[in-house]
């Protein structure tokens, strides 16, 4: 395993892999590995023959008193975590190194998509999940890139981009991997108290009773959105950004389960904002 920390090196890494003829994987992460990025990291494991992992904590994706500075940065431990899973180069840019002196160059996928829940609780984050993607594309030029379906709305929003502008890679959408108490793994995960540890699996359990209620009937959805918040409202340590059942593929607001559809949190708990989401059934 390589640990690069530049542009220029990574592509030639990647190049030779390319001229092999390996199918290559990319793995974008902000670092502060857990399972769940690990299962990203089997997953192009399986299907390609030569894997990047970057990590990179993204400043333009974090608005004015955001987390920035607090975000977990464990690098020691992440690339021995890649190391341990045969991941053949992990990039760790710096900021100036993505960024430097004088940028001002930014993918925007523009409209309802960017505009809704994380979008209006966090302006400008999609612009730089989307920027620094597409520098990431450009510099590994993966066959694959593979993202976790937890952040179901910027999953949605790269692949957007990558069609909209014919970006030619696959971005392959992975289940969300969970504590076994059902708490979504995040590397926020970390910044939570005992007590909110255990607050913060009211996530999991409204959405479990959401889709229950579905299952045995129910189509109406300000009624699978109420069934939710009912249970969040019930916890006294969460506070709720949002609950929303939305069409799956559009995010946009729908009256009746007639088609996939997806319902999506984010719950404060303390001052840890969480965000979460499950597929609902359609019969």
């Amino acid at each position: 395993m390589k640990l690069i920390h530049t542009i220029s090196e990574t592509r030639n890494q990647v190049l030779r892999a390319r001229l092999r003829g390996w199918k290559i994987g990319l793995v974008p992460t902000m670092g502060a590995l857990h399972d769940g990025h690990m299962s990203l990291v089997r997953r192009a494991k399986a299907e390609c023959e030569f894997v990047v992992v970057s990590i990179f904590v993204n400043p333009t994706q974090f608005g004015p008193g955001e987390d920035f500075d607090k975000y977990p940065r464990t690098l020691v431990e992440d690339v021995e975590k890649c190391r341990i899973s045969d991941v053949d180069v992990v990039f760790t840019p710096s900021a100036s190194e993505m960024y430097p002196e004088g940028f001002n160059s930014w993918v925007e996928v523009k409209g309802y998509l960017t505009e809704t829940l994380e979008g209006e609780f966090r302006p400008g984050h999609f612009r730089g999940v989307t920027t620094v993607c597409a520098k990431l594309f450009n510099i590994v030029q993966p066959t694959c890139a593979y993202f976790g379906q937890k952040d179901y709305q910027q999953l949605k929003v790269v692949q957007k981009m990558v069609n909209d502008l014919s970006m030619p890679l696959e971005i392959v959408p992975c289940e969300i991997v969970r504590e076994p108490d059902g708490l979504a793994m995040s590397s926020r995960n970390s910044y939570l108290s005992p007590e909110e540890r255990k607050a913060a699996v009211v996530l999991s359990r409204a959405l479990s009773k959401a889709r229950a209620a579905v299952t045995e009937g129910e189509r109406n959805a300000a009624a699978v959105q109420e069934i939710a918040e009912g249970v969040i409202r019930l916890e006294p340590l969460a506070s709720i950004d949002y609950v929303a059942l939305r069409d799956a593929e559009t995010l946009q607001p729908i009256d009746r389960i007639r088609k996939p559809a997806v319902l999506l949190l984010a719950v404060r708990i303390g001052k840890t904002r969480l965000i979460d989401n499950a597929f609902i059934p359609t019969n």
